[in-house]
C-alpha cells in the first residue's frame, strides 16, 4: 500500500510534522516518555497510530511551568512544512485552560 493511500500516520512522524519538536528522534523521546496520549489512552510508542479525529494529549514541560495540549488531529502530513502549513493539521482543544 503507498504512503499516500493510508488513513494514518506514525505518531512521531505526526507530531514532528506539526513541529511539536525540532527533530523526529525528540519526537519519539517524547512518545517514549509517556507524555502523550491518544483518545485518552496513554501510549509509549513512537509508531503508534495517528488517524484524522484523533485527540491528542500532550505533557509538555513539568512541575509548576508544565503545560497540557490538547490537540485534535485535522489532517495527515505529506511532509514538514513551515508553521503555517503544520497548524492546519490541528484544532487546538486545550484553549485557556487554567491549572489548578
Amino acid at each position: 500500500m503507498a504512503e499516500a493511500e493510508r488513513d494514518f500516520q506514525r505518531l512521531d512522524l505526526w507530531l514532528w510534522c506539526a513541529r511539536l519538536r525540532k527533530t523526529r528522534a525528540d519526537c519519539a523521546r517524547l512518545v517514549e516518555a509517556g507524555a502523550i496520549r491518544i483518545n485518552r489512552q496513554p501510549t509509549d510508542k513512537a509508531h503508534a497510530r495517528v488517524r484524522p479525529g484523533d485527540v491528542l494529549t500532550i505533557a509538555q514541560g513539568s512541575g509548576d511551568r508544565g503545560r497540557i495540549a490538547i490537540w485534535r488531529v485535522l489532517a495527515l502530513a505529506e511532509r514538514r512544512g513551515p508553521p503555517t502549513e503544520a497548524r492546519a493539521l490541528y484544532e487546538d482543544l486545550s484553549g485557556d485552560m487554567e491549572r489548578d
